[in-house]
């Protein structure tokens, strides 16, 4: 609401410093444009393909996380305390392993940000490069966004540049793949190859990080377990330090009764 008022008022003090003259708006539809440039909407599947994946691994801890749960609610009358301090020490290591799994994938710099910024990014320069160039051609004093968050009350089809924007793109894409061609390097389906390659550079590089990601859990995976087995193995070794004891004390004591019977 802030930002719409201060819109507003921006727009108001606009108007009133340039009264003397005509003023030119135009407005754009941005998700229709978005809806009708193909390299966008693949964009975007591949976006909805990633982010598909990573909730699934997500859910995947949160199950095991709560099936620890359930488990410790379960046992926790017939552990001691010791061990029911070793389970809820798990519980927390694995909801801190799906804390930073969660930023790693949704995160500030995680791995949707990257790939949105290296997928869509170029797209939405492009639109905006457009808009610019018609803005300018056409001398409007201001373009205004119908799909933000600024309320629109009344337009007038006439100065909806929306399709404008769209054929410059085509344009731009055309001269682009014609450049290509002559230079032997435009793919055979007609489809711009420096978006395509810029997609598949950044899906590499996506991997790239998922690959060390995994890697670097592997490593830590492994350390976990191997502390694990240290910690069963010295349970163990207590277990049975006090087994020998506990055989000792009735060894001695059946001696002594034996000793006292012969007596």
């Amino acid at each position: 609401m802030i930002k719409k008022v201060l819109l507003f008022a921006f727009l108001i003090l606009s108007f009133s410093s340039i009264a003397q003259k005509a003023q030119r708006i135009g407005y754009i539809d941005m998700e229709y444009i978005l809806e009708n440039i193909p390299e966008y909407n693949e964009a975007q599947s591949k976006l909805n393909s990633k982010v598909i994946t990573w909730q699934s691994n997500i859910e995947v801890q949160q199950k095991e996380i709560e099936s620890l749960k359930s488990e410790l609610n379960i046992e926790k009358a017939l552990l001691t305390n010791e061990l029911i301090l070793e389970k809820e020490e798990d519980i927390q290591i694995k909801s801190l392993e799906l804390k930073h799994l969660q930023d790693s994938y949704f995160g500030t710099d995680g791995d949707l940000f990257f790939l949105r910024q290296q997928l869509v990014q170029p797209i939405q320069d492009l639109v905006y490069n457009a808009i610019q160039e018609i803005a300018v051609k056409r001398k409007y004093d201001f373009v205004l966004d119908k799909s933000s968050d600024l309320i629109m009350l009344y337009t007038n089809k006439q100065y909806d540049i929306s399709e404008l924007v769209i054929n410059s793109i085509t344009r731009t894409k055309k001269i682009d793949a014609a450049k290509e061609k002559q230079a032997g390097g435009k793919k055979e389906d007609g489809t711009n190859e420096t978006i395509t390659k810029k997609d598949e550079n950044a899906v590499k590089v996506l991997s790239e990080r998922e690959a060390k990601k995994a890697e670097l859990q592997k490593r830590v995976a492994a350390k976990r377990a191997e502390q694990l087995k240290k910690r069963e193995e010295l349970k163990k070794a207590i277990e049975e330090k006090r087994q020998k004891r506990i055989k000792e004390i009735e060894d001695a004591k059946k001696a002594k009764e034996e000793k006292n019977k012969n007596n």
